[in-house]
């Protein structure tokens, strides 16, 4: 199906459509990365004079956009589709495309009915986009301009009607910043999951002589069970267990740490918490995995390592990396003023011709790493 496109090409501010998943609020309170990206990405639209309407659920919101609500969180029913169609049935009641010139969905599911909407749509792909995923995503309407977190995450499915890679980013000001390297353990911060090799964090830090923190999202019933029956028994006096920490305990374990390990077992597609830990100065020690060599600079900013056994010695060598490179790199890199303008570049093309399928236009190498 066609997108209509508009008579005319808006040179001024645009009328932002931008649709959140209904799991958790805008900014989250702790755990969260779509969340907090989308956060900085709103206000830098509305910082840039665009007039931004946030379509999510609850009660309220922590960003200069206007705010509509399609009902009540669904934390709890995190990752099911009906929530989340549910929620997608009642934003497009409320889209009137008399008021908006194009949507920008982060949703899952979203990328696979936008294609009945009257507007133009982008659709940012935060997940790995293989698998079961990569199967419903070849539904997408070619004129669904879908826009990848990292080139790992394009080149893991190409055939994608891909239009742009934009790196996700944050506010840098929202972040301490530690003059001096972390004196603390070293830190894994992310879910209960194989996925995140936390198992291999414990056994990485052994080796190196370290103390860990193990700061994870544990919500969902799987995340449980990894939790209770691979982690817990691996636990010992040299491993602190923190369980859904909120945002100032996760700023606070950032700037104690020493390096955050990021022993990742799967194609990560982005990795915002790479770039929270660099915000305050912490380097990172990670397996090469997806997006993490475009994220880390090896010896700067920390230590990509091909092999598990690799990381116990990168682990002792991060606390001679400097702070200030850490920062520097997200200021230059990752900061929600370029999040915005290559969002902008994206929306414009879009606005101005009709979106082919594997195109390789110029919105495609907006960012190009």
């Amino acid at each position: 199906m066609a997108v209509n496109q508009p008579e005319h090409v808006p040179v001024g501010p645009l009328r932002i459509a931008m649709v959140v998943p209904p799991w958790l609020p805008v900014p989250p309170p702790g755990y969260g990365g779509l969340e907090a990206v989308v956060a900085g990405l709103v206000d830098a639209l509305v910082a840039r004079g665009h007039a931004v309407t946030l379509f999510g659920a609850g009660d309220g919101h922590g960003t200069a956009a206007e705010f509509v609500s399609t009902g009540g969180l669904q934390f709890d029913r995190m990752g099911e589709a009906l929530p989340e169609l549910a929620h997608l049935a009642h934003v497009e009641r409320l889209v009137d495309p008399a008021d908006f010139d194009l949507v920008h969905d982060h949703t899952t599911i979203g990328p696979m009915v936008a294609g009945r909407r009257r507007l133009p749509t982008v659709a940012t792909v935060h997940g790995n986009p293989v698998g079961e995923y990569g199967t419903a995503l070849r539904t997408v309407d070619p004129d669904v301009g879908l826009i990848a977190i990292s080139h790992a995450q394009r080149r893991a499915n190409p055939g994608l009607p891909w239009v742009a890679t934009v790196h996700n980013a944050m506010p840098l000001e929202d972040f301490p910043r530690k003059r001096v390297p972390g004196a603390g353990p070293v830190l894994w911060l992310a879910r209960f999951s194989p996925d995140k090799g936390p198992e291999v964090a414990i056994a990485a830090c052994r080796r190196a002589g370290l103390p860990l923190t193990l700061a994870g999202k544990c919500s969902e019933a799987a995340e449980h069970r990894y939790l209770d029956e691979v982690v817990r028994p691996l636990l010992g006096a040299d491993v602190t267990l923190v369980v859904n920490a909120d945002r100032e305990t996760v700023l606070r374990l950032l700037l104690d740490a020493r390096c955050l390990v990021m022993p990742v077992q799967w194609a990560e597609p982005f990795g915002m918490v790479m770039v929270e830990a660099m915000a305050t100065g912490t380097p990172v020690v990670a397996l090469r995995r997806g997006s993490v060599p475009e994220l880390v600079r090896s010896g700067i900013t920390g230590f990509v390592c091909d092999h598990a056994d690799e990381l116990a010695a990168a682990l002792r060598a991060a606390v001679g990396l400097d702070p200030a490179d850490c920062v520097a790199h997200v200021a230059r890199r990752f900061s929600v003023q370029r999040l915005a303008a290559d969002h902008e570049a994206v929306y414009r093309a879009l606005l101005a011709g009709p979106v082919t399928a594997g195109a390789g236009r110029a919105v495609g190498a907006v960012r190009t790493g």
